[in-house]
């Protein structure tokens, strides 16, 4: 059914009208939440230092989690210490932690276990993102900047500057939830878009999205990719679209003789391959969960090449906050 909606999602076809009613009616839930936000009924929490949500207005993954990564990285390059906080969706646990190298996915959720061991920057998570930021400054005093990933919708924390990310898909038939894609009404006002695939009526600034030259083995050797060309290998993705996953490695030469694609953030709680002796390539996103059984998967990172216009808009917005965050505190 899952699938089933997101192709429906792209069109105004016979499920999505039947859908729209219940659409209309979450959609003055939502208007409801945020007019609470707006007059003070419900609390937005403030901290001590510039807060970035990366996030999306469209349901089923649009690339966040390699922008915030692309993002700290920037940060780090500009002398300043970012933190990353996050939800931490689909793991089982409940609490506030701190995501270190050696935390599991089912506790900590796939894509914060990703940001903690490719970036090496402190990762919160927690139900509520004003307690992971919390406890990210209590444990890491000198983060200069926080980056939460996703948490567009999450009104609780507020937050100095807002980014949009899409993907090809746009704002597919530009219905809200169940009859289309979309979690609130767009246009919405935030300060940057980011876009790839060249979305239809999106207006922003363009990245490109790429995989890295080399791929990796859960004991850190790496190899060119080109040296997995002409391999008998099975491709698995439990990614928000597999199949985007799969093409990239074929327009790298990589002869796939099978292909698995299943649900996005898949737990790998048991072994979807049949034959234990295929030669596995992956995401990065699934080897942090893969490698406990398939250590000799080779992960292939995602790459993202964005628009320096991007970087210089986002440096004015952030150089603001932190003037004021430096200065003299009034209230």
């Amino acid at each position: 059914m899952g699938r089933a909606l997101q192709r429906a999602w792209l069109r105004r076809g016979v499920l999505a009208c039947l859908l729209w009613p219940l659409s209309i009616l979450l959609g003055m839930l939502a208007a409801g939440r945020r007019l609470a936000y707006r007059q003070g009924w419900s609390k937005t929490h403030r901290i001590g230092v510039p807060v970035i949500v990366v996030g999306n207005v469209v349901a089923g993954g649009a690339g966040k989690t390699p922008v915030v990564m692309a993002l700290v990285a920037h940060l780090r390059a500009r002398g300043l210490a970012p933190g990353v906080i996050s939800r931490g969706y689909g793991r089982s646990t409940s609490d506030c932690r701190e995501v270190t190298s050696g935390s599991r996915a089912a506790e900590v959720g796939d894509e914060p276990l990703l940001v903690a061991r490719s970036c090496g920057v402190p990762v919160f998570v927690a139900p509520r993102r004003i307690d992971a930021a919390n406890a990210l400054l209590a444990a890491h005093p000198g983060t200069r900047v926080i980056v939460c990933d996703d948490g567009l919708q999450h009104l609780g924390l507020h937050r100095d500057i807002e980014i949009c990310v899409f993907d090809e898909r746009g704002v597919g038939n530009g219905w809200l939830l169940p009859a289309g894609p979309l979690r609130e009404y767009w246009p919405r006002p935030v300060d940057l878009v980011l876009r790839t695939g060249a979305p239809e009526g999106i207006d922003g600034f363009d990245a490109t999205r790429r995989l890295a030259p080399h791929a990796m083995r859960a004991d850190g050797k790496r190899v060119p990719l080109e040296a997995l060309k002409g391999r008998q290998l099975t491709a698995i993705a439990g990614v928000a679209r597999p199949e985007a996953f799969f093409e990239m490695l074929r327009a790298e030469g990589l002869h796939l003789a099978k292909t698995i694609a299943l649900p996005d953030h898949h737990d790998f709680r048991g072994d979807p391959i049949a034959s234990g002796s295929a030669e596995l390539v992956c995401t990065e996103k699934d080897a942090v969960k893969l490698w406990r059984l398939r250590p000799g998967a080779w992960a292939v990172p995602l790459e993202l090449e964005v628009d320096p216009e991007f970087w210089s808009a986002l440096d004015r917005l952030l150089d603001a906050k932190l003037s004021s965050a430096d200065g003299p505190q009034t209230s």
